[in-house]
């Protein structure tokens, strides 16, 4: 029964190895070990079911394969009782099962084995001593307990490289978000403003001064034009902004800001320091935080205005942004504010960094996504007329980026280890990390819609918002698939 079992799973594994590397690469306990056990595994069935065969290594491989089915039925166990998450299937010749079927399944199988070597060493010559007997007995437990012991140990050390050293392994909790209804948006050119009061506002790049109110189910959409007190400026970039009541209007090209309230979309113009920005978040009715370019070298640079001020200067801070190779397009990136926690986030685009201060620009930390580039992978050529261009496209690393509660969303444009291509092409990760303990959390998949990846995230409450086009989508969190020790960490998202 052991060399049929063996020989049958370690083929279907080989024949689908990618598959079950992909399925190994998922597991809560082993997805960090999955280029070496993907291998190991079928090599060791095969190697025992050949030693079966003979009968001078058959007593020698029934012990073994007592160890190794004893090592796999630990390994369910450790994924029904202490794992965050269970995966849909556990791979091999059995995933049709239950994890719990497989796992009697596995004990049946230790069982027999078990008997079978009590069997073997009453009719093995030299066994008739009883006391020789228990010895090996004993030897045959401690091989099993280490054997269990092997498999914990791996499931302690894969939890902390998934969360502190992780070697871009993305760990996927089966339904963990779930699509709510989709709403049809009359136009293109959406991007997320702000969210208050259950409402999300949508402003737009082809009609600046249009607002689109939303509720959060995504069943009601009003739409708001927005009154200024001066049309007089050479608008050419202008966005939107909503926090609680207030909402800001600014062109960083120009440079203006509008600040108005939501209840009349009314906004008048205030007075601001003469110096262009790229990026522009509020933190509060009377301060925002800006990007801007450092004066003679051109760099970026992060700054805060103090707006309750008549022409107030800017606080700057040159140490949030670090220059790698220019210091324009290498430091690019999204620039947000978590109201909840009161920190200024800065994703760079290009490296695996985020940067997370304080609403007085103090740095807190700064902290890696789990992609492994660190260096950006960017190629600059000066034109002649002193313009810099990218001279090949380049790789982005963190495409899209929001906040809310504890938690920071990525979507990140590489794919990681053991994941499916199919999958990839179909589809995009969004990747979570939890901003009060430094960790990476986990992944969810974001389907494709008309073959297009979204162009803008935003998240709010227990759901994060996508926009494909002309359609948007939110991803709500279903709570009631998150096993109790991971439970208390997202519930405050």
């Amino acid at each position: 029964m052991y060399i049929v079992l063996f020989v049958y799973a370690a083929t279907s594994k080989i024949l689908d190895y990618e598959n079950f590397t992909v399925q190994i690469g998922q597991s809560p306990l082993l997805s960090v070990f999955a280029g070496l056990i993907s291998w190991l595994i079928p090599t060791i069935e095969i190697i025992l079911a050949l030693l079966l065969m003979s009968k001078k290594t058959q007593f020698l491989a029934l012990n073994a394969s007592f160890v190794l089915m004893m090592m796999f039925t630990a390994y369910i166990f450790i994924i029904l009782n202490f794992s965050a998450y269970v995966p849909c299937s556990c791979g091999g010749v059995l995933e049709k099962m239950s994890w719990t079927e497989h796992m009697y399944f596995n004990i049946a199988f230790c069982l027999l084995a078990l008997i079978a070597i009590i069997f073997s060493l009453q009719q093995l010559p030299l066994q008739s001593n009883t006391s020789k007997r228990k010895s090996k007995l004993l030897l045959l437990v401690m091989a099993a307990a280490l054997g269990i012991a092997i498999v914990y140990g791996s499931f302690l050390k894969s939890e902390h490289i998934i969360h502190q050293e992780n070697n871009f392994v993305r760990r996927y909790p089966p339904h963990l978000y779930k699509r709510m209804a989709k709403l049809e948006l009359k136009y293109g050119g959406y991007y997320f403003a702000g969210y208050s009061n259950d409402t999300i506002y949508m402003g737009n790049y082809r009609a600046p001064l249009a607002i689109l109110a939303i509720s959060s189910d995504l069943k009601n959409a009003v739409e708001h034009k927005i009154e200024l007190n001066n049309y007089d400026l050479p608008f050419r970039a202008a966005n939107v902004r909503v926090l609680n009541q207030n909402f800001f209007l600014s062109d960083g090209t120009v440079p203006c800001l509008f600040r108005g309230d939501i209840s009349s979309w009314n906004a008048t113009q205030l007075s601001i320091p003469k110096k262009k920005f790229s990026a522009f978040e509020p933190i509060d009715s009377a301060t925002a935080v800006i990007r801007s370019r450092k004066p003679m070298i051109n760099e970026s640079i992060v700054g805060l205005i103090n707006l309750s001020k008549q022409n107030s200067e800017i606080f700057w801070n040159n140490k949030v942004l670090e220059k790698q190779i220019d210091g324009v397009f290498d430091c690019d990136g999204i620039l947000n504010y978590n109201i909840e926690l009161g920190y200024i986030i800065y994703t760079y685009y290009y490296r695996n960094q985020f940067i997370v201060s304080d609403n007085t620009l103090k740095i807190q930390y700064r902290n890696n996504t789990i992609d492994t580039t660190t260096k950006a992978k960017i190629k600059i050529v000066k034109l002649k007329n002193g313009d810099r261009k990218m001279a090949i496209p380049p790789v982005t690393v963190n495409r899209l980026m929001t906040t809310s509660g504890k938690y920071l969303f990525v979507n990140s444009d590489i794919r990681g280890h053991y994941e499916s291509l199919k999958l990839w092409k179909q589809s995009l990760p969004v990747d979570v990390y939890n901003l009060v303990t430094k960790e990476y959390m986990y992944s969810f998949q974001v389907h494709n819609i008309k073959g297009k990846k979204p162009n803008a995230m935003f998240a709010a409450k227990n759901t994060v918002y996508f926009v494909f086009d002309k359609t948007m989508v939110g991803y709500k969190l279903d709570k009631s698939v998150i096993k109790n020790n991971i439970r208390n960490e997202i519930e405050h998202l």
